[in-house]
């Protein structure tokens, strides 16, 4: 025999209905429909008795209900990530990390839009940019120094959309800030690395992407210097640009071997890592200060095998979250949160001892 109906609390008699909720709240069922299953919208003070009523009830998934009420009430936020080489495993971790971090944002509903670029040229990039700014509310790119470059920045901050650099800072004036780590430091930490590991001193090699990604010039400068103060006994050899693709750095790497057979080190400053590993593991050349940026699935067995001893690497995670925190924080138009913000990262260290397989 079905429960009496009790008048303080109709889902004493059972699992509480629409009706229920509707005769609590003094509105219709259709109403209550449109509140809790977000259907069309209704006043405030009518959205709020609706749900102070179903709690009062209790009416099945209220809880659930008000999350997604309060999320739908958050503003909407789409962010824009301007990243390099859609083939590199380094970029396409942070690509589904940011993806990650802007939907679970905070106080935003957040939505990640990721374009690649596969070619280094200034003019692409800037087109890009001034494209993805079309339809974010905030910009982060990794992008070298260019006339054309600081121009799509200028112009977007120009209308309001904040530009963040990332891994590799830029001169333009009129970005909104930088996530990184501190490039200078990390040149300067392989160097020492080098300086101690080598089983002699002797010719050491230095790789950049491109001179015009001010982090590699930084890295490179860092490197320098630290032989200049500390390790004169070294030879640093010319260095090579790579352009980031790993097949040029794998006939670059063969060529180094073949011209410089008493090489102690070598330093990649960019990318193209595959390219190096592969050349080493063509000429087994194991025993080298080999010194590479970014924990990968071929730097890690790199590391395991012999053929890299460090890997100085950001820390996806720790760094997509902070760059779509100051994303957020660019796009919640409190004035006193303007101006140029700087968020550098510690790196991380890894050698064969500590390293994790796959």
């Amino acid at each position: 025999m079905p429960k009496p109906a009790d008048p303080e609390n109709p889902g004493a008699r059972g699992r509480a209905t629409l009706a229920d909720v509707a005769a609590a709240a003094g509105v219709g069922v259709a109403t209550v429909d449109r509140v809790l299953n977000a259907r069309h919208p209704v006043r405030e003070a009518t959205a709020e008795r609706v749900m102070a009523a179903a709690e009062r009830v209790g009416y099945h998934g209220t809880r659930l209900i008000k999350h997604r009420l309060l999320v739908a009430s958050l503003p909407k936020r789409r962010f824009g990530f301007l990243l390099q080489k859609s083939g590199d495993a380094f970029y396409q971790a942070i690509g589904a990390s940011v993806a990650h971090f802007s939907a679970a944002a905070r106080d935003v509903r957040g939505e990640a839009m990721v374009v690649y670029v596969d070619e280094l040229v200034p003019g692409r990039i800037a087109e890009e940019l001034t494209r993805l700014g079309q339809r974010c509310d905030a910009l982060a790119c990794v992008a070298v120094e260019h006339p054309h470059v600081t121009k799509a920045i200028s112009d977007l901050a120009g209308r309001g959309i904040p530009v963040f650099t990332l891994l590799s800072d830029l001169s333009a004036a009129d970005r909104a800030g930088y996530v990184g780590l501190d490039s200078r430091k990390v040149g300067r930490t392989a160097a020492w690395l080098i300086a101690r590991t080598a089983q002699r001193p002797g010719p050491v090699a230095v790789f950049v992407g491109s001179h015009r990604y001010l982090g590699h010039e930084m890295c490179e400068i860092g490197f320098r210097s630290y032989f200049r103060e500390h390790a004169r006994d070294f030879e640093l050899l010319e260095t090579t640009i790579n352009l980031d693709d790993p097949a040029v750095a794998h006939a670059f790497t063969l060529e180094l071997l073949k011209r410089h057979p008493g090489l102690v080190g070598i330093y990649d400053a960019g990318g193209g890592r595959e390219g190096i590993i592969r050349a080493l593991r063509e000429e087994n050349r194991k025993g080298l200060a080999v010194i590479c940026n970014e924990l990968t699935d071929a730097t890690r067995a790199a590391l395991i095998d012999g053929f890299v001893s460090t890997v100085l690497a950001l820390p996806v995670e720790e760094f997509c979250s902070a760059v779509v925190a100051e994303m957020v924080t660019a796009t919640s138009g409190a004035p006193s949160l303007a101006g140029f913000r700087r968020r550098v990262l510690p790196f991380r260290i890894y050698v064969s001892e500590n390293v994790d397989p796959a």
